[in-house]
């Protein structure tokens, strides 16, 4: 660890920010903001060389695995041509300071044997720091779906956004961040799997039509060690539904509808936008060539207070 004097002299800043960040991208440009407040006294984003061991990473980080790999070859090209692109960060009390976003870049820096990274220093809000970080992390392609599932969560739990705001924001549709965070009622080795590579988000949502966790867990296994695709994947999840299920056939022997992974997030999201409209628990389910909703009341009167607020009166 350097001394005090020694990482003195890398903080100290090397211009401040008044227009677009050079060599960024123009979505991630579009995400951080970096040309000049317009307010007089706002915060200003300061160019800075900054000691790599002064910088430490963010705890929300969503990204959760860090290929050895990938991390070797861009640090085999930081060490041709430095860092490009500025990591982000916001100052902490004691002078240092906590990643916003460039995680991966702050690593090769420090396994090329750099002692300083450009950095983007802008104070920033825990809430607003976060936001920053998923979003910047969801606007790369190498994320796996377990990380881009955690980042939803987080946005959704953490800063109280609906799916449909966090869709606005990473451009995903609302049925597609639904598909991401039903991934992570996956059992543990399934995520694992998906994680890994060895299973596609496909695979995942496949998994997700059988009902029980054991089977997901058996099945998980089997499809990444015998190579099943999606739609094998999906053939044996039903199969394995309908054999824990021997109450879904009528008297009649009609077996129950089958419904695709995205149709059932679908219906999961019209059941909470009714819920919330309502007021009342709906229950959304595929029904005789359709879809049935079941409203949930505590009693009758409750009903009638229903009906008469949705009639107006």
């Amino acid at each position: 660890m350097p001394d005090e004097r020694e990482i003195a002299a890398h903080a100290v800043p090397a211009r401040r920010r008044s227009g677009a960040a050079r060599g960024m991208g123009r979505g991630l440009s579009a995400i951080l903001s970096v040309s000049a407040p317009a307010e007089p006294g706002a915060p200003v984003d300061e160019l800075r060389e900054l000691h790599v061991d002064l910088i430490a990473p963010n705890p929300r980080q969503p990204r959760r695995r860090f290929e050895d790999e990938t991390l070797q070859a861009l640090a085999g090209s930081v060490r041709e041509r430095g860092v490009l692109q500025p990591v982000l960060v916001r100052p902490l009390p004691g002078g240092s300071y906590e990643l916003v976003a460039g995680e991966r870049r702050w690593r090769a820096a420090k396994l090329a044997g750099l002692e300083t990274v450009p950095a983007l220093v802008r104070p920033r809000e825990d809430a607003q720091a976060l936001e920053v970080a998923l979003i910047e992390n969801m606007a790369r392609e190498d994320l796996n779906p377990i990380e881009e599932a955690h980042a939803c969560a987080a946005l959704v739990e953490e800063l109280g956004l609906t799916r449909e705001e966090v869709g606005r924001r990473v451009g995903r549709s609302r049925v597609a961040v639904s598909n991401l965070l039903r991934l992570l009622d996956l059992p543990d080795e399934a995520i694992e799997l998906i994680e890994a590579g060895h299973l596609s988000e496909g695979h995942g949502r496949a998994l997700l039509l059988s009902e029980d966790h054991a089977d997901r867990r058996s099945l998980a296994r089997s499809a990444a060690a015998e190579g099943w695709s999606v739609r094998v994947l999906e053939a044996r999840a039903r199969e394995s539904g309908r054999a824990g299920r021997p109450e879904a056939s009528g008297a009649s022997g009609t077996a129950a509808p089958k419904v695709h992974p995205d149709q059932a997030a679908a219906a999961q999201e019209l059941a909470d936008a009714l819920s919330t409209a309502l007021g009342h628990d709906v229950h959304v389910r595929a029904h005789a060539g359709g879809y049935r909703a079941e409203l949930r009341l505590d009693s009758l009167d409750s009903g009638l207070d229903l009906a008469a607020r949705l009639r107006g009166s």
